[in-house]
């Protein structure tokens, strides 16, 4: 009996020794640890994307040189998960573009910083990556504005409808550039001004008659009250890559594009010239991705009280028809705090897709990494709060009330999402919402005309266009 507590007693403790025997090698391994063998390839896979001349960032992470000043920063904010910057609610929903870092990239880069920041032999640096000048993706068309101005209408560069695979923006001055919208311009009127939860006072647009079940009606649809946006540029924000399971986003062809320019003064003197680079799609797509922007939740009459630490602001929308979603974009300003989308189902279920927190200076797109089917008749709600107490850093000034506009002191809340649909879908019925009891129905309003996109294409082939 003796003998056996002896064996159990022995096998418990070798089976102890097994579970930390990593961490001590680890731990052994960490004096060895140097920029050239064992940082530089975290931060090309990590980092680089960002820290680098001309990028958001603004310290350059592409030699041993322009790294060390900082390696206790970098230990601090990879332990404190400040970077690489991600605000995604772990228990909700998984995203590809998740930039997390692993838990041994985390410790060799502490470990590193602790260690006296080494660079290390110069046999064991990896060979540098080639980043494109001035661009994260290989644009096949590039346009620009003229000179700073917010609003512009520029050639479009495409005389037939065309598939593209990504839309870059690019600001020559970011630091004055407060956001970017590109947009194909509607012939449709636009409201005065819509917001969600406020009482508007919407009128129908009259359509043509048509044979409704056999009856001729004057048809009626509602004005919109969110816009189709081609892409969009936030500080910090990656480009939108449109290749989620066979899909491109279609830009039609002929007329103009708007180009919309945000600016933030920031005290000094200095041109932007903002350029925009399309990357054609290499084959004709099965699906069709289309970026919706809703108009601000915000009841414009219910300015944000002075002092309020969470102030609470409520959209809904409905679906149209059947879509997929698959990125997510919550804009706020300097008192942002956070943004929730939720779906509720036509049979009731309720499932929160995105749960995150805002930071003006990284405004990230969240890309899903599976596809969400949505039924025709789901309701998405967003929830968003804003800080406008002594609490919060960037808060301009806690003591006066918070008006919405698109100033900087202002406030937003702009809840942008992508779907993909079928090729030939009509985007304008993606979102049936619904103004004082006028909205989109089947049965009431006869589905529009589409019009195909022009297959298989003849594609651009200049480089630039002016």
């Amino acid at each position: 009996m003796v003998r056996l507590r002896i064996v159990l007693l022995l096998m418990t403790i070798t089976a102890s020794a097994m579970q930390f025997t990593p961490v001590y090698v680890f731990a052994r391994q960490d004096l060895t640890v140097s920029f050239n063998k064992d940082v530089f390839p975290i931060l090309q896979r990590n980092c680089q994307i960002c820290h680098r001349p001309g990028e958001v960032a603004p310290i350059s992470f592409l030699s041993y040189d322009s790294t060390r000043p900082w390696a206790k920063a970098i230990k601090e904010a990879v332990l404190s998960k400040k970077m690489p910057p991600w605000f995604a609610d772990p228990r909700y929903g998984g995203f590809r573009n998740d930039p997390k870092l692993s838990e041994i990239e985390m410790r060799t880069l502490a470990a590193w910083a602790d260690n006296g920041a080494p660079e290390g032999e110069a046999k064991y640096k990896p060979v540098p990556i080639e980043w494109p000048e001035g661009w994260r993706t290989q644009p096949d068309v590039i346009i620009s504005i003229p000179e700073p101005h917010n609003s512009f209408f520029v050639p479009n560069p495409f005389t037939q409808d065309t598939w593209v695979s990504s839309i870059e923006i690019r600001p020559t001055s970011p630091s004055v550039v407060h956001h970017v919208m590109l947009q194909v311009p509607e012939d449709t009127p636009k409201p005065a001004s819509f917001s969600w939860g406020a009482t508007s006072a919407s009128t129908c647009l009259p359509l043509p008659v048509n044979a409704v079940n056999g009856v001729n009606a004057q048809l009626t649809r509602p004005r919109k009250n969110f816009a189709i946006l081609e892409a969009v540029y936030v500080p910090g924000s990656p480009v939108t890559d449109f290749q989620f399971h066979d899909s491109a986003k279609l830009i039609p062809g002929g007329g103009k594009l708007r180009i919309e320019v945000h600016y933030t003064p920031n005290g000094k003197a200095g041109p932007d010239q903002t350029r925009i680079g399309f990357a054609l799609a290499k084959h004709p797509p099965q699906r069709r991705f289309i970026t919706l922007a809703p108009k601000s939740l915000a009841n414009p009459r219910k300015r944000i009280p002075p002092g309020e630490p969470n102030w609470e602001t409520r959209g809904e929308l409905e679906f149209g028809q059947d879509a997929q979603l698959v990125w997510f974009m919550p804009h706020m300003h300097l008192r942002g705090k956070d943004m929730t989308f939720s779906l509720i189902a036509p049979n009731g279920r309720e499932e929160t897709v995105l749960s995150a927190k805002f930071n003006f200076n990284w405004q990230l797109g969240y890309e899903l990494e599976e596809p969400i089917r949505v039924r025709k008749g789901t309701r998405m709600i967003v929830v968003a709060h804003h800080d406008n107490s002594a609490n919060n850093p960037y808060n301009l000034d806690p003591t006066k009330e918070v008006a919405w506009g698109n100033l900087t002191s202002d406030e937003m809340v702009l809840p942008w999402f992508g779907v993909i649909v079928d090729k030939n879908a009509d985007p304008e019925r993606i979102l049936s919402i619904r103004e004082d009891g006028c909205g989109i129905n089947d049965g009431v309003i006869a589905p529009l005309p589409v019009r195909a996109p022009t297959l298989p294409f003849p594609l651009p082939t200049r480089r630039n266009v002016k």
